[in-house]
């Protein structure tokens, strides 16, 4: 994966066990491979929890470094004799007091981790935003690290779309640059920043945005996230959400973050994390109705 870029009064409401399990199917690949072959092909599509058992406990057949990235990336082949399947192992688990990015800014207190893949998931699915790959802990080489479910049908990433449209001004032969339906891909990357604002993420590129042949974005990596900062890192950035991930923000409290995610995230993080959606709200409810809409298609 690569490495980059409504004041409200509400009551404390946990989350249903319920409400947490409506969540759509996820499209995998499966039909039986003999691992030896190393191959994987389309299947019926998988719950979150079938995705997360997989992961947990699929044989590792194969291990291979990903070139692109600067965390340690590998690419893995799992198989459980039924289905054969690509994941994404981070181990990266770094810590500084101090650390100089590539634009020259400085960070206090650095961390850089496999753990935030993790939570980047949980929170994700509480929100119902749906739009962040499985994610689950698990041991490589003797330690700790984040195992990801490779995404399907990637096409390209941001990076690359943007080298084709600019690139398709002076050729003959055009390449697939533009989204077929305009409206759908602005609601999504409008929700990316949602995102990227609540988790604190300062680390977001357009190489971390993948995009799979039906036009879905999907945010990957976010070791880089949870900071413990309370405002906004840019509060321009929220112009636009779902309706229904709103109403499901607004219902985040301490006690349901501190349950999904309190074993990679500390006190200090999860306060951060509702504070800045606290923030979000606030302005997305200044900004009027026509900051709303009802997601359709993706």
């Amino acid at each position: 994966m690569m490495r980059s870029s409504l004041s409200t009064t509400f009551g404390a409401v946990v989350l249903s066990a319920a409400l947490l399990a409506q969540q759509p199917p996820v499209p995998v690949p499966s039909a039986p491979t003999p691992a030896a072959a190393v191959e994987t092909s389309k299947a019926p599509a998988l719950s979150d929890a079938e995705i997360e058992q997989f992961l947990l406990k699929a044989k590792v057949i194969k291990v291979s470094g990903i070139k692109k990235g600067v965390t340690g990336s590998l690419q893995a082949t799992l198989s459980d004799g039924k289905i054969t399947h690509l994941a994404h192992i981070q181990p990266i688990d770094e810590r500084k007091q101090q650390f100089q990015g590539d634009k020259g800014g400085v960070e206090f207190d650095f961390r850089d981790s496999w753990e935030f893949n993790i939570a980047g998931y949980k929170i994700d699915r509480l929100i119902g935003m749906n739009i962040v790959p499985v994610s689950v802990q698990r041991i490589h080489d003797y330690k700790p690290a984040a195992y990801t479910w490779w995404l399907d049908d990637v096409m390209m990433d941001e990076e690359e779309r943007l080298a084709r449209k600019k690139a398709n001004e002076k050729a003959k032969e055009k390449k697939e640059a533009e989204p077929p339906d305009v409206e759908k891909w602005n609601q999504q990357m409008q929700m990316v920043r949602v995102f990227d604002e609540l988790i604190g993420n300062v680390d977001r590129n357009l190489g971390n945005l993948m995009i799979t042949k039906d036009w879905r974005v999907w945010p990957i990596d976010h070791t880089r996230a949870f900071r413990t900062n309370k405002q906004l890192k840019t509060a321009a950035n929220v112009t636009r959400a779902d309706r229904a991930v709103l109403e499901r923000m607004k219902a985040l409290d301490k006690d349901t973050l501190k349950r999904e995610t309190g074993k990679h995230l500390s006190t200090f993080q999860i306060d951060a994390i509702l504070a800045r959606r606290d923030a979000i709200v606030k302005r997305l409810e200044g900004l009027g109705p026509s900051a709303l809409f009802d997601r359709t298609g993706w």
